[in-house]
C-alpha cells in the first residue's frame, strides 16, 4: 500500500486513509510511526513482513481457503478407528437443528443477552443428565473434560482441606497434564499403577500410597485404554476408610449399560459430554460435566453455575434460573470458588436434546450396540498373525489396546499402510504406555458396521502378514 494508492481492505478496520488521519489527530499523532514511537528501536522490524500479495476479492480468498482444507484427510472420507478422548458417534439432525437456532446460537458461548428458554433448556440438560448419572446436581457444562476432571479435584481438596490426590496411571496423559497445570502448585499428584494382565487398578498399591493426607482418588471408568474398571466399590471404600473423596471420570454414553459411578461409592463424577450429540472438531465440541448429590459441602464449591425451578409469584408458574450464584467468580469475583470465565452452555442444551431424543431405551441400546460392535473387532483383529486384541483381560467399552509386537512392524508403519488404504488405524501408544511395546488404541462406536470391521481386519492381514 502506499499514500497515493492506498489499499482499502475491507476485512481490516480503519483502512480508509481519511479514517486513519482522523484517529492520529485525535490522539496528537503526525504519523503512524509517531504513533508507535513507544516501541522500542530494537523491537521494531524495519522491512517488510514476508508474505504472499493479498487477496483481494472474496471469492479469491474462498478459493485458497478450501485449497488448504482439501488437503486434509477427515472421517467422512476415511473408515476411521480413533478415540482417545474425542469419538465419532452419531449425530442426530435435531441437534443441529435445536443448538443452530437463534435463541441459542448467540455471540458469546451460548450465554444469553435475554433469555428465550435458554435456562429451562439447561435445567431440563442437567435433570436428564442427573438422571442418567444417579445423582442430584449436575453443572452447566464447563470448557471439556479435562477441566472437569481437574475442577472435581480442587472441590474435592477444598472440601476435605487436604493436598494430595491419587490417580490412576492408566490416565489419559493429555489429561493428566491439563490436571498437574490446573493444580499446581497447592496440590500434589501420585500415581497408582494398574494390573499388566487386566489393566485394573493395583488395590495394593492403592492401599499403601493412600494416607491421612488424601483428597481423593481420581479414576476413568471406562478407562483411558478402554476396559472398565470392575473394582470400583473397593477403591471409593478404600477411599471413605481414610477420609477422602472417590471422584470417578465417566463417559456419559456408557451409562446405558454400565453402572453408575454413584451406585459403587463415587461422590464425585465428572466427564465429557462430546459423545451426546456433537460432531468431531478441531478445537471444538468438548464439554465437561461435574455432578454430585445435594448436599451443601458439594455444592458450595461448584465454581460453574447450576440452574434450578423455582415457583413465581403467579400461582401454577415456574421460572429458570442460577443457584447459590454468590458461589461463582461471575458474582464475586476473585472472591470465588475458582475463576471460570466462558463456558459451553450451547453443548450442553445440545446434549439435552441427544438425551431427550434416545431416552432410557435408546441409551442402553446405543451401549449395546457399542460393545457388540467392539467385542466382534477384538475377536476377529485377533485372528490376524502376530496381531494381539484386546491387550487386557477385562471387560472393554468402544476401545482397547491391539499390539502388534508379533508382527515386526511399529504402529506407524501399519498406520502408513492403513491410511493408504482409506482407513484411519488406531492411536500410537508407544510414547505414552512404553510399557506395553508396540500397541495401538482402537475406537469402535455405533457408526461402525460389520462391514467396516470386516475391511479393517483385511486390511490388517494384508499390511502385516
Amino acid at each position: 500500500m502506499t499514500e497515493d494508492r492506498p489499499i482499502i481492505h475491507p476485512y481490516i478496520p480503519n483502512s480508509v486513509s481519511a479514517v486513519k488521519k482522523q484517529m492520529l489527530k485525535e490522539v496528537g499523532a503526525e504519523s503512524v510511526e509517531d504513533f508507535f514511537e513507544d516501541v522500542p528501536e530494537e523491537l521494531r522490524l524495519k522491512k517488510p513482513l514476508d508474505l504472499p500479495p493479498p487477496f483481494l476479492s472474496e471469492h479469491a480468498l474462498k478459493r485458497h481457503v478450501e485449497g488448504i482444507v482439501e488437503k486434509n484427510k477427515t472421517c467422512g472420507q476415511y473408515l476411521n478407528f480413533l478415540g482417545a478422548g474425542c469419538y465419532q458417534h452419531h449425530v442426530p439432525a435435531v441437534c443441529d437443528e435445536v443448538n443452530q437456532r437463534g435463541e441459542f446460537l448467540t455471540a458469546y458461548a451460548g450465554e444469553p443477552y435475554d433469555d428465550h428458554g435458554r435456562f429451562q433448556a439447561l435445567f431440563e440438560y442437567a435433570s436428564m443428565m442427573g438422571e442418567l448419572l444417579n445423582m442430584d446436581v449436575v453443572n452447566v457444562p464447563t470448557y471439556d473434560g479435562f477441566q472437569a476432571a481437574a475442577t472435581s479435584i480442587r472441590m474435592a481438596s477444598r472440601i476435605t482441606g487436604r493436598r494430595d490426590v491419587l490417580i490412576s496411571r492408566t490416565i489419559n496423559p493429555d489429561k493428566l497434564s491439563k490436571i498437574r497445570d490446573y493444580c499446581k502448585p497447592e496440590l500434589e499428584i501420585k500415581l497408582v499403577g494398574y494390573d499388566p494382565e487386566t489393566g485394573q487398578l493395583d488395590l495394593d498399591h492403592l492401599k499403601a500410597e493412600i494416607c491421612a493426607t488424601t483428597a481423593a482418588i481420581y479414576l476413568d471408568n471406562p478407562s483411558y485404554l478402554g476396559f472398565i474398571e470392575t473394582h470400583g466399590d473397593q477403591i471409593s471404600r478404600t477411599a471413605h476408610d481414610h477420609g477422602a473423596i472417590c471422584i470417578v471420570g465417566a463417559d456419559p454414553i456408557s451409562l446405558g449399560v454400565l453402572t453408575p459411578p454413584a451406585d459403587y461409592g463415587a461422590d464425585i463424577v465428572c466427564g465429557d459430554i462430546q459423545p451426546l450429540g456433537m460432531h468431531m472438531q478441531f478445537g471444538g465440541g468438548q464439554a465437561g460435566f461435574i455432578a454430585t448429590r445435594d448436599e451443601e459441602r458439594y455444592v458450595m464449591e461448584y465454581p460453574s453455575r447450576l440452574f434450578g425451578i423455582a415457583p413465581t409469584s403467579v400461582s401454577g408458574e415456574y421460572g429458570f434460573g442460577d443457584v447459590a450464584y454468590e458461589r461463582t467468580s461471575f458474582a464475586v469475583r476473585e472472591e470465588g470458588r475458582e475463576w471460570v470465565g466462558t463456558a459451553a452452555a450451547l453443548w450442553g442444551i445440545t446434549a439435552g436434546v441427544y438425551l431427550a431424543l434416545m431416552g432410557p431405551q435408546g441409551m442402553a441400546e446405543i451401549g449395546e450396540g457399542v460393545m457388540c460392535r467392539s467385542r466382534y473387532a477384538m475377536m476377529e483383529m485377533e485372528k490376524v498373525k502376530g496381531v494381539e486384541a484386546p491387550v487386557f483381560q477385562s471387560p472393554h467399552f468402544r476401545e482397547f489396546v491391539v499390539n502388534f509386537d508379533g508382527t515386526g512392524k511399529t504402529v506407524e508403519e501399519i498406520n502408513r499402510a492403513l491410511s493408504a488404504r482409506g482407513i484411519f488405524g488406531g492411536k500410537d501408544l508407544s510414547e505414552e504406555f512404553p510399557e506395553l511395546g508396540n500397541s495401538a488404541l482402537y475406537c469402535v462406536t455405533e457408526v461402525h458396521t460389520k462391514g467396516d470391521i470386516d475391511r479393517l481386519v483385511s486390511a490388517l492381514r494384508e499390511v502385516v502378514e
